[in-house]
């Protein structure tokens, strides 16, 4: 549910925060020119490599060692947004930050 969603990236914005720069989230959800609802959760955060990227979704993959976690809250985000018919996205650049992109079907 969009819950759990918003739990899971909130989360892991404050959890993978840069540790010389106090932190910033935004969130934004918007409909786009066809109908569909788009939910962005931006940071400033330590950001992940391009080949990190492709990883991410993949079930109990953790990127970052130094912070606790199982590697399943990425997972399950992507599952439920896909049963709910739509798709998520990254992007990332490292030290500047992340965004991912909720795309549900109008």
């Amino acid at each position: 549910n969009l819950r759990s969603i918003l739990y899971n990236l909130l989360s892991n914005a404050l959890k993978y925060r840069h540790p010389s720069r106090p932190p910033q989230v935004r969130v934004a959800c918007t409909p786009d020119k066809d109908g569909q609802l788009v939910l962005q959760v931006q940071d400033n955060g330590l950001g992940v490599s391009e080949w990190q990227q492709a990883r991410l979704f993949q079930l109990f993959q953790r990127l970052h060692t130094h912070v606790e976690g199982s590697g399943l809250g990425l997972y399950m985000v992507k599952k439920i947004v896909e049963n709910a018919g739509g798709t998520i996205s990254v992007q990332s650049q490292v030290d500047v930050g992340t965004t991912f992109t909720v795309r549900f079907p109008a």
